[in-house]
This record gives structure tokens, sequence and C-alpha cells, in this order.
């Protein structure tokens, strides 16, 4: 390792501003696509003749598959820059949801849907641009910019929910989809606009190879702790964006207010995002998750608790969204903070394969349970204890960096 900055070849016109606006499009864009899917369950079972679990155990796998892949995608973004990553995972994503409209079967729903749309959200991930983001600012702005990118993606979903039901209601599902799958076209040439160099602003440059960074991070007590907690959150985003219309329509209310409560979602979660961001440039990050996940099993309980009114969904809505992503600036905060960038697309990758486990299960337990027992109840109980979970398991994590950064960076 040296003490040296590698140096930077980038053209004058791809500074900071413009990479990290280039990068917040994307995450807007890829995130606000697939946070939609929801909407489709009903619509798309109904037509086809589905039972809730098939198109669940899509949308499983889905988020399955996008967690597993995303080490890759990370990896290769590491090793090669965002910019082909991101271009290749566009046309598999939009080649994914065209392939969601046109299926017929569970098999071929299974297959596009789930494994073909998954494997392209996994190389358009939100978290590719962000590494990219990351890049280009120094430390002392590194959460602030994490932040702003999670809340891009959550503005994303504030376009994208209204967007859809608008595109189902005045095209019908299969037409919607098909205009969504076009729409994500629109990452290839933002992706050109990212830096394909890899080193950091503000860190100096490494020699370490993408095994030792891996070994170096199992061998980190607080990263296995960050990738349990994870699990969490996938299980709880997963669940509630891909059954929470379905729920609502439950409960005696119109399709609208899911599609709203979803959007709603997404709009505090931009405030939520940036706000975390922003705190956890100044306080601890793992006291944040804490309270981040105990927060989330209060709101979850209150909502079972509760009447159900539109009222009780929107205030629920716009709790959740603030809980909703904030984990993530906090989470790849610490990634960034304990073990450097160099490879923080690959490590946050490992992280969210966790992240993801939970959401297969949180998705597919939804809709098994709701087919065998009728309600979505057990599986929000469990939330809330999982939640808990979450809280403490945080706490021991050791949010220091390692020595070598020190030694790289006096």
């Amino acid at each position: 390792m040296t003490s040296t900055t590698a140096p930077s070849s980038a053209p004058a016109w791809r500074t900071p501003l413009i990479v990290l606006a280039a990068g917040c499009l994307i995450a807007m864009v890829g995130f606000g696509v697939r946070s939609v899917f929801g909407l489709f369950l009903e619509p798309m079972t109904v037509a086809r003749g589905w039972d809730r679990e098939t198109f669940a155990l899509a949308m499983a796998l889905q988020n399955l598959l996008w967690g597993a892949a995303l080490p890759v995608a990370g990896a290769l973004a590491d090793r090669y820059g965002p910019p082909r990553v991101l271009a290749f995972g566009t046309l598999v994503y939009a080649a994914g949801v065209w392939g969601m409209a046109e299926a017929e079967s569970s098999l071929a729903l299974h297959l596009f849907g789930g494994i073909l749309t998954g494997v392209g959200v996994a190389f358009t991930a939100f978290s590719i641009a962000m590494a990219a983001m990351a890049r280009v600012v120094g430390p002392e702005r590194r959460s602030l910019a994490l932040g702003l990118g999670t809340a891009a993606g959550s503005f994303g979903q504030v376009v994208f929910s209204p967007l859809g039901q608008g595109f189902i209601a005045a095209f019908g599902w299969q037409p919607a989809l098909l205009i969504l799958a076009a729409t994500t076209l629109i990452i290839i040439p933002l992706a050109l606009v990212l830096p394909s160099d890899t080193s950091a602003k503000g860190e100096a440059h490494s020699d370490q190879t993408i095994a030792e960074a891996l070994r170096e991070a199992a061998g980190h007590r607080g990263y296995g702790l960050l990738t349990l907690g994870f699990f969490v959150c996938g299980f709880h985003v997963a669940f509630i964006t891909v059954h929470f219309p379905a729920y609502v329509i439950d409960l005696g209310l119109a399709a609208e207010v899911g599609a709203y409560s979803i959007a709603i979602v997404g709009l505090f979660n931009i405030f939520g995002s940036f706000m975390s961001g922003a705190a956890g440039q100044r306080w601890s990050k793992k006291y944040g998750l804490s309270v981040i996940y105990f927060a989330r099993a209060i709101a979850i309980a209150a909502l079972l608790l509760a009447p159900k009114t539109e009222l009780t969904i929107y205030a629920f809505a716009a709790v959740m969204g603030i809980l909703w992503l904030s984990t993530v600036p906090l989470t790849t905060g610490i990634v960034a903070q304990v073990f450097g960038v160099r490879y923080m697309a690959t490590l946050f990758g490992i992280v969210f394969f966790s992240h993801q486990i939970g959401s297969f299960l949180g998705i597919w337990l939804g809709g098994y349970l709701y087919d065998t027992m009728g309600s979505y109840d057990p599986v929000w109980w469990a939330g809330v204890a999982l939640g808990l979970l979450a809280a403490v398991v945080h706490l021991p994590i050791n949010e220091r960096p390692l020595a070598r950064l020190a030694v790289q960076t006096s």
C-alpha cells in the first residue's frame, strides 16, 4: 500500500456536481421502476388466473437474484468502473420487464419477472451509482452524498407510483409494463457520465486486492452484525412494497389508496434518507440504525392495533417513509468508514445480499401465508419482532476505521 492518492484523468466537464446529478437520476429511474411492481399483483393475478403466491414467488426470486448478483456487479464495477456494468444491466432489466408483460405462464413470469429482472436490477443498483458518487467527494461529505443518492431513489418511488397506477388505469397492466421497460433505457446515457476511475477523492491509493478486502471484512465482527441487521431491512421493505397495495384493497379501501401510500412512503423517505445521511455525518451511524429499526417495530405494531382508515394508512406510510431507506446511507456509510471506498460496491453488495434474503422471505411468506391463512397479520407481527432484534444487533458494531486507513492518510 502507498500513501499517495491516485491521479485522476477525468475530463473537465465531469465535475462532482455532474456526477452526483447523473448518479441521482440513475437511482431515481432504476429504483422507481422496480418499486411499483406491487401495483401489478392484483390485476395480473386476476387476468392470468394465478394465486398471490405465484406472483409473490416471482417478486421474491427477483429480490433474491438482485441480492445474489449485486456482489458480482459491485466487484465488476470496482474493477472496471460503473458505466459498462450499468449499461449491461439496463438492457437485462428492460428485457426482464418486457418478458414479464408477455408472460402467460407462471414459469415465464418467474423467469422474466423474477430471475432476469432481478439480475437487471442488481446491475443497475443505486448502490453502484452511489459508490461512484462517494468517490468524487471527500470523506467529510461522503455520508451526505450517500443520503442524497438514497433520497433520489425514493424520489423515483414518488414519481413512478402514481405514474404506474396511472398507466395501468389508462392503458391496462400489460402496456404499463412495456412503458416501464422502455423507461429503464434512460439509464444507459446517464451511466456514461459516471467516471470509470475507481480512485477516491481524499483517500490514499491502495494496492489491496479484492480477495484481501473480502478476508479483511470477513474477520471484522461489525461487518457480520451489519450484514445480519440488513436482513431485517429487506424483510420489511420488500414485504410492504409488494403486498401493501393488495393489503389496502383487502381492507375495503380503494386501489388508489395503496398507490398513493407507496408514493407517500417514497416522498417522506426523501427527507428520511437525506436526514439520515446528514446525521450519519455528525453522529454514530450504528446508534442511528438501532433507532430506525426500533421505530419501525413500533410503527408496524401501531398499524395493526389502530382502526383501518385511509388516515391510518397514510399516517403509517408517512412514518414508514421516514424510516424506509434511511438505513442505506448509514449502512453504506459504516462500510465506507471502516473499510474505505476502494471496494465499497463489493462489500456493500455482500451486505445487501443478506437484505435480499430477507426480501425473499418477506415477499414469499406474505403470499404463502395469505393464501393459506387469509391474512397478512402473521407477517406483520414477524416484522415487529425482527425490528426489535435488529435494534439490538447493531449496538456492538465497532465503527472505527481500520488501522491501515489511518496509516494511508497520515
